[in-house]
């Protein structure tokens, strides 16, 4: 069995062409990968960058592209809605066919100690990679993000696990590890208020919300702990955001399992919250590449009757609306027919 591993880096640059175009070139000239797609978001400031190939050239390739942007991409000078640490901000490592999670693990500490040691950039390892439980949650090792890592290399707890323990004022830092696929879902609402969209998120995101009392205050246990009130959606990270060049408000998704929760769980949770705060779900969007098996169970979900499989997928892209925003072109957006 061919050995395939896909590699989605994120990087802290949206808006600048050149930039963006420089970082896909880096991967695309190295053998033994294909480039499949760059998704810049002007709104977030960020690109995620999808590619897959052989395990050792995409090693090779995430490290050109991380290479790339500590060239080109100023820390100091970056703004925008998306939480980010680092230029390259996370690079995950994901298991396609012929390899292991444990495989892309190491995977992972290759790129890392590579990066730390000839570019100086303090590395994270996070999810399957994680040296330290705490560190498995990518939000955590963000915790603080690029203005707040200065103090934070100063905790001998935040370490960097590749590269020096030093600030990197224009590359930041960067978080590299390895996860099972991960689909990057959002769901658009009628309204451009944040706060609509930031309640529906921590009411559906697994590690849910802080529960606080009639004054707003967060409620205490027995032992002075924070009690949290947990989230409907097994496996889903959110946050809600505002996509200015469209000025709509948009619950932005991490469906880190969907096998425990599919885009169309998360669509109908998304307009069961939105309905109770007077607000509706318009369509939605899925960044980045899906496996075909999602929008399949989607498809199923809305149209019981037909097991033809373009008619699902068909049915699933109608019903969530992933067109509203820009056109859904399976060809690009379904990882199974890019390999």
């Amino acid at each position: 069995m061919t050995k395939i591993v896909e590699c989605v880096p994120n990087f802290s640059e949206g808006r600048d062409i050149r930039i963006i175009n420089a970082i896909a070139g880096a991967i695309e000239f190295v053998k033994g990968v294909k480039f499949i797609s760059a998704e810049p978001d002007k709104d977030y400031n960020r690109t995620v960058v999808t590619f897959v190939g052989e395990p050792s050239a995409v090693v090779d390739a995430a490290y050109a592209a991380t290479e790339c942007a500590a060239e080109l991409i100023d820390m100091t000078k970056h703004s925008g809605e998306h939480p980010r640490m680092g230029a390259t901000d996370v690079v995950p490592f994901v298991p396609v066919s012929g390899v292991t999670m444990k495989d892309c693990v190491k995977l992972a500490n290759d790129y890392g100690k590579r990066v730390g040691e000839n570019l100086g950039i303090p590395i994270y390892l996070y999810e399957e990679a994680a040296t330290r439980p705490e560190r498995r949650n990518l939000a955590s090792v963000r915790k603080g993000e690029y203005e707040g890592f200065k103090e934070k290399l100063k905790d001998p707890a935040w370490k960097p696990d590749y590269g020096p323990a030093v600030f990197n004022a224009k590359s930041g830092a960067t978080a590299t590890g390895a996860r099972m696929f991960l689909i990057a879902y959002n769901v658009n609402l009628d309204t451009n208020d944040v706060g609509i969209a930031n309640e529906i998120a921590q009411r559906i995101r697994e590690s849910g919300r802080i529960k606080k009392d009639e004054q707003g205050k967060p409620v205490l246990d027995a032992n002075g702990k924070k009690v949290s009130i947990p989230g409907t959606l097994k496996a889903v990270k959110g946050m809600g955001v505002l996509l200015e060049a469209h000025n709509i408000a948009q619950i932005s998704m991490n469906l880190v399992n969907f096998h425990e929760t599919p885009p169309h769980i998360a669509f109908e949770e998304v307009k069961k919250q939105a309905a109770t705060l007077g607000a509706k779900v318009t369509g939605s969007e899925i960044v980045g590449l899906t496996p075909k098996e999602a929008l399949l169970v989607a498809g199923k979900f809305y149209e019981s009757n037909s097991t033809d499989e373009t008619m699902l997928l068909a049915a699933a892209e109608k019903h969530l609306g992933l067109s509203q925003l820009e056109k859904f072109n399976q060809s690009k957006k379904i990882i199974e027919f890019q390999l």
